[in-house]
């Protein structure tokens, strides 16, 4: 049983996994024993013994997600796939501004898919993280659990914002809409 999924083209780290079983090992060869079956890009990286009543998603306390971009007129070439791209100039302050209206308890319908199966669109997010360094900016969310696509979406509003497409009120609207209507003109991403 895992923690929780990624989206296609997400990579996991650290991602929290249970067995339960009656078999006997010592957790290194769990390790081992695993990837063994395991593709080329999915190690277990370590184990250990919990109690009974430990459950990957359901004893987990919350979830963090990083998104990596990269703001560059042309486009990534040997990162193709491994992170954003944003063509135009990128406002920090802009973007951290418009995250702190997302912080704390909120219905974030505005921001799952259609196919999100969640029982409730109320989630917490903690905390949004915004990190340049050289042509590469580092998204961090941290939350008590997301929706599905929840942070592409987030990330995607962030971005208009950042390109001064949309501005940080905007982006309230879009929370306080909980519509993820297709045909909402006013949500590009």
């Amino acid at each position: 049983m895992c923690a929780g999924r990624t989206d296609a083209g997400v990579h996991a780290l650290n991602q929290v996994v249970h067995l339960d079983t009656s078999a006997a090992r010592e957790p290194f060869s769990w390790v081992r024993g695993t990837n063994r079956f395991l593709p080329d890009d999915i190690a277990v990286q370590w184990c250990r013994v919990v109690d009974d009543g430990f459950h990957a998603r359901n004893s987990a306390l919350g979830r963090r997600y990083v998104y990596v971009m990269r703001e560059s007129p042309v486009r990534p070439a040997v990162e193709a796939g491994l992170v954003g791209w944003s063509f135009r100039p990128l406002d920090g302050e802009a973007m951290r501004r418009a995250a702190q209206l997302l912080i704390g308890e909120h219905d974030f319908s505005s921001f799952r898919s259609a196919e999100c199966r969640a029982a409730s669109p109320v989630k917490t997010l903690r905390r949004i993280h915004l990190q340049r360094s050289g042509a590469y900016w580092r998204f961090e969310f941290e939350a008590s659990a997301f929706l599905h696509h929840m942070v592409r979406n987030i990330l995607g509003c962030l971005v208009a914002v950042g390109a001064g497409t949309r501005d940080a009120d905007w982006l309230a609207g879009v929370l306080a809409a909980r519509d993820r209507s297709p045909g909402r003109a006013d949500f590009p991403c």
